[in-house]
């Protein structure tokens, strides 16, 4: 299966797109704001270039992983088969991508592996900081959703067009 970049580095935008929307202060900006303890003053003075240029890097990085068997199932198959480059092989695993191949490639299927990680990998992590950082519910709950929604997203793209 072929890599498809240009539908991976449009994916990386979305968690940008997501961030100016979500944390906009008409949205979950003024809550998050008061949730992190930061002010107008302490947003002042950052490198926006660097933080903009890195946010889409990991954007990318984790389109990358949702790309490499959380959204598609079918690379997997090449894992299995990675250290194999039998004639046997190889026919073996055009024939599983000629007969399945395109199951559940579609919008809503990646956008369901979105949301299962949100719950089971980015809930945890996330509520796991903010407990020692004592932040509060509303802190957790901004975050995870704003990640939720991007892995959904991110993967639903990914599963439907890459």
């Amino acid at each position: 299966m072929q890599m498809n970049w240009t539908i991976l580095l449009l994916t990386a935008i979305i968690p940008m797109v997501m961030g100016f929307i979500w944390y906009n202060p008409k949205v979950f900006g003024k809550s998050w704001m008061n949730a992190t303890g930061l002010t107008e003053d302490k947003m002042k003075g950052a490198n926006m270039a660097l933080i903009f240029t890195l946010s889409y890097i990991f954007s990318f990085m984790f389109a990358m992983y949702l790309y490499s068997g959380v959204v598609i199932h079918q690379n997997h198959i090449y894992s299995i088969f990675a250290n194999d480059q039998s004639t046997e092989a190889t026919a073996y695993v055009k024939d599983f991508m000629d007969k399945y191949g395109n199951n559940f490639r579609t919008f809503k299927h990646g956008a369901f592996h979105g949301v299962l990680l949100g719950l089971f990998l980015i809930l945890p992590v996330v509520a796991t900081n903010a407990m020692f950082e004592r932040r509060g519910f509303k802190y957790i709950a901004i975050n995870v959703g704003y990640w939720t929604v991007c892995a959904a997203l991110m993967g639903g793209m990914i599963c439907a067009y890459a």
